[in-house]
């Protein structure tokens, strides 16, 4: 091993030293501990993966369960990847079983409560009616919890984590809008995540954590636009826990029906047919599919292929509809073992097609999928997409809890607007924790010249506003709304914030 590279593996094993007596030897094992014994994970358990299961007796995963199951594959990739492409990552900055354990247990740290329906709302929000124009991103907050909320770190801030736990969070590693220059936002065929009429969709810093993003990603080397190896290894776990899981889950509940998912997949390879007997192309069943294709091979020409589409969504029919949706779920140890049998037929599969790409395009990353479960992945994805998350019911659900924290952040806004009243009653100690915090945060851009100093103020109680709710579970933010707004009679509720 090189000096140089020696120098590389010391910078990224730096972060805040430990206070006390540690009880691993591995500073990313301490790291992987810190997160494990945040507050902030434990909540996870309280949050919505795609349906709240509060009062519902439903056994549905929930972010705690899928991060588990993230931390589970990342790990079982880290260690294919030290056993069959050693010398090719090590080229890359490394990756540690442990770095990436922890990066994906922390990797969803920042969800608000009722989950991506309740990140829309914030940002949302945030941006319209808070004015903080880089609004609010559930990964971009749980680097914030990482590297500024989170008080279980050996510093004053922050969980102290070392640079290589720091980059491998940062799924997108760029802010919303300028950094870094050129903007992923600009370009004509951006990287995944990167693109948005307004700036970046996706993007993994607020401008008050854009030095730490620097600060964690300068050992490796890597292209502005791309991830680190042992992000692109939790990002990829990621996909294989979301693909597999959620149809899991649906199945359990009786959700996800056979007839709707083998029409749409059979109605696709029968237009299939048709159209290569020069038949125009077919309306009905199986033309959601066939629009999935099309948009595959527009963005990811890196990867698509007609042959491995049609071999993915055959694989799906014989193994999901042929498989096991073709026996309701009822409970019973036999239909329990068929759900883990799939599963982990499943993942064993996805994991064991993962390669690594020295100079990927700019759609993918060093860590990647194989062709066929690459395609695999988007047709599952495309069943709990089509088959669940379109469903009315679980739409008319949905608005409720857009009403919820759009009560919050209203109801708390005007509690901080009053609260510079002598007369007004006092802040839950929290919120104004977070008010000052983010007043010393925003003072600092203002001074170098980021932001305007006469927005000091209102951008702290936004982003204030910002971090509380989203540090709550599912069932404190209905209760907190209910304290707010005199419907509960109680004066002890579990509505209290981290």
């Amino acid at each position: 091993m090189t000096d140089g590279m020696t120098d590389g593996r010391e910078a990224r094993a730096t972060g805040a030293a430990e206070t006390g007596a540690g009880i691993a030897a591995s500073p990313f094992r301490v790291d992987r501990d810190r997160i494990a014994a945040s507050p902030f994970f434990a909540r996870l358990a309280g949050v919505t993966q795609v349906v709240s299961p509060n009062g519902s007796g439903l056994l549905l995963h929930n972010r705690l369960t899928h991060s588990l199951q993230v931390a589970q594959v990342a790990r079982a990739v880290a260690e294919r990847l030290g056993t069959e492409f050693g010398p090719e990552v090590d080229k890359l900055g490394g990756c540690d079983p442990d770095v990436v354990e922890a990066a994906a247990l922390a990797h969803d740290l920042g969800h608000p409560p009722f989950g991506h329906l309740g990140e829309q709302v914030l940002d949302r929000l945030a941006r319209e009616r808070l004015g903080l124009t880089d609004g609010f991103e559930g990964n971009a907050q749980s680097f914030r919890i990482v590297t500024t909320i989170d008080l279980h770190g050996p510093g004053r801030t922050g969980l102290g984590l070392t640079a290589a736990v720091r980059a491998a969070v940062l799924k997108y590693p760029w802010t919303r809008h300028s950094y870094p220059e050129p903007h992923p936002s600009t370009a004509d065929l951006p990287p995944r995540g990167g693109g948005g009429t307004d700036g970046s969709a996706k993007f993994s810093a607020y401008l008050t954590e854009l030095g730490e993003l620097r600060e964690a990603r300068e050992p490796f080397p890597v292209g502005p636009w791309q991830q680190t190896v042992e992000a692109s290894v939790m990002d990829t776990a990621d996909d294989i826990a979301y693909a597999i899981h959620d149809v899991e889950d649906f199945h359990r509940v009786g959700v996800l029906q056979q007839a709707g998912v083998a029409a749409e997949l059979r109605g696709w390879e029968a237009g299939v047919a048709t159209a290569a007997g020069g038949a125009a192309p077919h309306a009905g069943p199986g033309s959601a599919l066939d629009r999935l294709r099309r948009r595959m091979a527009e963005r990811d020409g890196w990867v698509f292929s007609d042959e491995a589409f049609a071999a993915a969504v055959a694989r799906v029919r014989s193994e999901l509809v042929d498989g096991l949706l073709a026996v309701p779920f009822d409970g019973s140890m036999t239909a329990e073992r068929a759900v883990a049998e799939f599963s982990a037929r499943w993942t064993a599969r996805l994991v064991g097609g993962i390669r690594v790409l020295a100079d990927p395009p700019v759609r993918a990353a060093h860590v990647v999928l194989g062709t066929e479960q690459w395609h695999e992945v988007a047709v599952l994805k495309f069943v709990h997409q089509q088959f669940v998350l379109r469903r009315a019911d679980l739409a008319s659900h949905q608005r409720g809890q857009a009403t919820v924290v759009t009560g919050l952040v209203g109801a708390l806004h005007e509690w901080l607007a009053d609260a510079r009243s002598p007369a007004a009653p006092a802040l839950p100690p929290r919120l104004h924790d977070l008010v000052e915090l983010a007043r010393a945060e925003y003072a600092a851009l203002a001074d170098d010249g980021v932001v305007a100093a006469a927005q000091v103020g209102d951008l702290a109680r936004g982003r204030a506003v910002v971090d509380y709710v989203a540090s709550l579970t599912d069932a404190q933010a209905g209760a907190l709304l209910d304290v707010l707004t005199g419907r509960s009679a109680r004066l002890w509720t579990d509505a209290m914030a981290l």
